[in-house]
């Protein structure tokens, strides 16, 4: 276990909301990170150092949501031994749509786009 992805516990239809409004306050990016259908973590304003994990083709570490007395929570886990001062990257596996959002990991198996 690397960390575990902290923020507030919100449904779909909230996230939806506060994604529009992040837009328009101007905020860079949003940290939403879906657990299952209806149930998303927004680290965006409340969450710690995992939010700043960014992704890769060719990942160190993975994401895996779990329950601990049934709460559903995601954890980060590595896959491999990681060196001091090695960046932490996981696959984000966004789903597919038409319009593509750039890769820039700069793994020799990027896929070019991260969904």
């Amino acid at each position: 276990m690397v960390i575990e992805y902290v923020g507030e516990t919100i449904r779909q239809v909230i996230a939806d909301r506060r994604e529009q409004r992040y837009e328009e306050e101007g905020i860079g990016g949003s940290y939403l990170f879906r657990i299952d259908q209806d149930t998303i973590i927004d680290a965006t304003k409340c969450g710690n150092l995992a939010r700043f994990i960014n992704h890769s083709c060719n990942p160190n570490c993975y994401a895996k949501v779990i329950s601990v007395e049934s709460q559903k929570k995601i954890v980060i886990y590595s896959r491999q031994p990681i060196s001091i001062n090695e960046e932490i990257t996981y696959n984000y596996k966004f789903p597919i749509e038409d319009t593509k959002i750039p890769c820039l990991c700069g793994a020799e198996n990027c896929r070019g786009s991260l969904n």
